[in-house]
């Protein structure tokens, strides 16, 4: 974390300071800009001082032009002429021509409107830019002993703590590390990270718990702890902690432009040398073709070119941009940039993983039914020395399970997986095959008929199953079950409220099993028996194709369901706040393991592209106001003033995301608690 978040720290503090300072010379030279132009004004109608006047109106350029003019030669440069190279075209074109005052103008407003905006936007930005702040630079670590009762703890910097360390979080202080509680227990504040509203209690690590590490044990750097100490032990170097990647994320969003962006940005780069083309034509029309003199054609020529200057369009949908995907981060969702966020706003079909998504993806043994004339004792021996060798999550709770019921000690040997199938391994010299269905089928093994029964009865029951067969025998099944969230039919009919017209769920179960968990929790279509490679397959085809197509999203948990978060238009994680692929991966993280927020991702979304097609209507219908009473001989002094209230306005009608349903992001949804895991079925 230290690596990035020191660095953004460091940056951070240097760019405010050079942007802070730049951004107080900027209003300071539009405060003298304006208070020159005033006294310019006074001097010449009221004093009838012309030359004092005309001076006055000279200062008035170079304060309001300073910055300008700064920007446009940076823009042209890059061989862009953008609104600041057009404003001081018609700045210096008022000029040649004796209209001092209306060039004066012009570059004060102009300078005044653009030092507004960026304090406008920047209270967008510092909502972002505040998390790089969170993180301790300095962290207790343990020294001097193999274990807490001996040794002391002494200060370290962030970066030099390595993976393993034991580090101490004193009561109320923040979290220097990533990592799991080894002794201590606290409530910790993780809004910053996952948008949690409520403390989360922690609690040790059970090291005789096998399987993933529960949500109670983890903590993530830059959380606030609460009145208990706690020893964690260090689980990620701080330049790949939870924290900083986030910030990095974020800082750079901005690559991800949206389509509507995109589009304005290769429209600007042809409206605006037609902006020029139109405005030479208006002055070779008007002196020319109508005989206008020269002053009054070239006069109305800068008017028009002020009044078709794209200020507002070049703001309409960047600032809301930013102001969504802070107002997102707020929450404890992550948006990468304006190309997600748009996106997910005209998402029509939406398709669930099962496991970890609509269900807690904590599975536990609920029948263990051995074959006849077997043994459950054998069952359950072969299956544990077995699925101790694997790192599947369903292995692992199989284990924790099977362990409790079984004091025979087999050893296996060989392992290998077959994915999407079970795994195959050794045990005494003996092939062992534990899997589902397709594990046999695909290898032309006939199951048992007593097993099959009872496969048909306990995956018409919502089971996933667990077929063993040793050495040319089937010793049984093994029934495990998921427990579905209660929150999430729930959170579907919000999800339909918002105009979601296709929800469908995807899964490596049997079709019984999912069609069980599809009806309990509400889908529309429940999928089930689908390798990764499949799933893919039906999340390219919820996007349909050629008049029919429509926008999908995929939520998944950022992993095994990368391909096919890939492959929708908008790929979510849920609780990517403790998965580092699943940030890296996803479009849109849900920092905690809360699919309520998944509602109000899709709202904040819609309120967006909502807010974007509002500036943009503003901003064109302003355009084309002022352009043509421009041609009806508005002065330049209006048209400026009310172009760059138009910029205003824009920038202040997309801040309003910034408070989009303040302490509503769960409205509708009642929040359920991760369960405590059950006892072990028999």
């Amino acid at each position: 974390m230290y690596a990035y978040v020191a660095y953004a720290q460091d940056m951070s503090a240097e760019h405010d300071h050079e942007s802070g300072h730049s951004a107080r010379w900027e209003i300071g030279f539009a405060i003298a800009s304006g208070v020159t132009y005033t006294a310019g004004m006074i001097a010449e109608y009221a004093l009838k001082l012309p030359d004092v006047g005309t001076a006055l109106f000279l200062a008035t350029y170079f304060f309001g032009g300073f910055f300008t003019i700064r920007s446009a030669i940076k823009s042209t440069l890059n061989g862009k002429f953008e609104v600041d190279f057009l404003m001081l075209v018609a700045a210096i074109g008022a000029a040649s021509i004796g209209r001092f005052a209306e060039g004066a103008v012009l570059l004060f407003l102009f300078s005044l409107g653009h030092a507004l905006e960026e304090f406008a936007l920047a209270r967008a930005s510092k909502s972002i830019e505040a998390l790089a702040g969170l993180a301790p630079r300095t962290a207790l670590v343990h020294v001097g002993g193999p274990s807490t009762t001996a040794g002391e703890f002494v200060d370290r910097q962030v970066e030099d703590v390595a993976v393993g360390d034991l580090v101490l979080i004193r009561p109320n202080a923040r979290v220097s590390s990533d990592g799991v509680v080894v002794d201590g227990r606290s409530a910790i504040d993780q809004s910053a990270v996952t948008g949690e509203s409520m403390p989360v209690e922690k609690e040790p690590l059970d090291p005789a718990r096998t399987g993933r590490v529960a949500d109670e044990n983890k903590v993530f750097a830059g959380t606030v702890n609460g009145s208990g100490a706690l020893v964690v032990q260090v689980t990620a170097l701080a330049k790949d902690s939870t924290l900083s990647k986030v910030v990095e994320l974020v800082a750079s969003t901005d690559q991800a432009k949206s389509p509507t962006q995109r589009f304005l940005d290769k429209f600007q780069r042809i409206y605006v040398p037609a902006v020029i083309a139109f405005v030479i034509g208006v002055f070779l029309v008007g002196y020319f073709a109508l005989g206008n003199p020269f002053d009054d054609a070239f006069y109305l020529a800068m008017a028009v070119l002020v009044a078709a200057s794209p200020c507002a369009l070049a703001l309409a949908t960047p600032s809301a941009v930013l102001a969504g995907v802070a107002r997102a981060a707020r929450a404890g969702v992550l948006v990468k940039g304006g190309a997600p966020l748009e996106t997910l706003g005209r998402v029509t079909s939406i398709a669930f993983d099962k496991t970890g998504t609509l269900t807690w993806g904590e599975p536990r043994v609920t029948d263990t039914v051995a074959a006849p004339g077997v043994e459950l004792d054998e069952l359950l021996a072969t299956t544990l020395a077995v699925e101790k060798l694997s790192d599947h999550p369903l292995a692992a709770a199989v284990a924790e399970a099977v362990a409790a019921r079984t004091s025979t000690v087999l050893t296996a040997s060989d392992l290998q997986s077959v994915t999407g199938r079970g795994v195959r391994a050794l045990v005494d010299g003996e092939r062992v095959e534990i899997g589902n269905e397709r594990l046999f089928t695909d290898a032309a093994i006939e199951i048992d008929g007593a097993v099959a029964a009872d496969v048909e009865r306990l995956q018409a029951g919502g089971r996933t199953l667990m077929i063993v067969r040793r050495g040319g025998r089937f010793l049984g099944v093994i029934g495990v079950m998921d427990t579905p969230r209660r929150e999430a039919g729930q959170v579907l009919d919000r999800l339909r409220e918002s105009g979601m017209t296709d929800i469908v769920m995807i899964s490596g179960d049997h079709q019984q099993v999912a069609e069980a968990v599809g009806r309990d929790v509400g889908v529309d279509r429940a999928l089930g028996g689908l390798l990764p490679e499949d799933k893919v397959t039906h999340v390219r085809g919820l996007s349909g194709a050629g008049p029919d197509a429509r926008r999908c999203a995929m939520v998944g948990d950022g992993v095994n369901d990368a391909p096919a978060m890939a492959q929708a238009d908008v790929g979510i994680a849920m609780g990517a706040a403790g998965s580092a692929v699943a940030l890296e991966t996803a479009d849109v993280a849900l920092m905690s393991d809360d699919l309520g927020r998944l509602p109000f991702a899709v709202r904040l979304s819609r309120q967006t592209s909502r807010i974007i097609r509002q500036n943009l209507i503003a901003a064109l219908g302003i355009v084309v106001f002022l352009v043509i009473v421009t041609f009806l001989g508005m002065p330049m002094g209006p048209v400026v003033f009310i172009h760059e209230g138009s910029t205003l306005i824009v920038v202040a009608n997309a801040l309003r995301l910034l408070r989009f349903e303040v302490g509503r992001e769960h409205e509708g949804v009642e929040h359920e608690a991760r369960p405590e895991r059950e006892p072990v079925a028999a």
